[in-house]
């Protein structure tokens, strides 16, 4: 089968096509609508996943392709949301940075040594799961406001910052630690 007709890289391809859209719609002020484009977004990050291994169609494209269009959505969000003022520099600059800081780290290794193990840790995941719900809240904070969203939006923005952190020194810790190790060439 083609890499690129695999139903889950099809749906890891429709996700990429909706940030565009979802740009707009912050821009446009239209935050139930870019609500609405992050959840379905969300949806076909969690099916693009459960296809591939229900349909046998994990592909080498879709293993790097899934969490590049992942950050490119979730960063791309965070600097839209920041140019219009409603998530701090201090927090997009940390999370912008460290993912621009993995991607170079990732793909100078992967060029220059035999390294290619590059899965997410547990605090990466973590920090993943604190940047959807800081980003979901704050979309939806646009539209209602009842407190427990607001206090939700503020625990899910340090706690992102405070994973960003933590994740990003873990990563670093890991990439050294590889190059380290026996067997490593560069």
């Amino acid at each position: 089968m083609n890499d690129l007709r695999a139903a889950p890289n099809l749906l890891t391809f429709l996700r990429l096509l909706l940030a565009p859209f979802l740009v707009l719609a912050v821009l446009d002020r239209h935050f139930q609508l870019a609500f609405g484009l992050f959840v379905t977004a969300g949806v076909t990050d969690a099916m693009d996943g459960l296809l591939a291994r229900i349909l046998h169609q994990r592909t080498m494209l879709g293993q790097y392709l899934d969490p590049v269009v992942d950050k490119l959505l979730l960063s791309t969000l965070f600097l839209v949301l920041h140019h219009e003022e409603l998530i701090s520099l201090r927090v997009t600059v940390l999370v912008f940075a460290r993912d621009l800081g993995i991607l170079m780290v990732a793909a100078i290794l992967y060029a220059t040594t035999t390294i290619r193990n590059f899965k997410p840790s547990i605090f990466g995941k973590a920090n993943t799961v604190a940047q959807i719900l800081a980003l979901a809240a704050v979309l939806l904070s646009q539209s209602i406001t009842p407190p427990w969203l607001l206090a939700m939006r503020n625990w899910a923005l340090d706690a992102t910052v405070a994973l960003t952190l933590l994740s990003g020194f873990h990563y670093a810790w890991r990439a050294i630690r590889q190059i380290g190790s026996p067997g490593v060439t560069g």
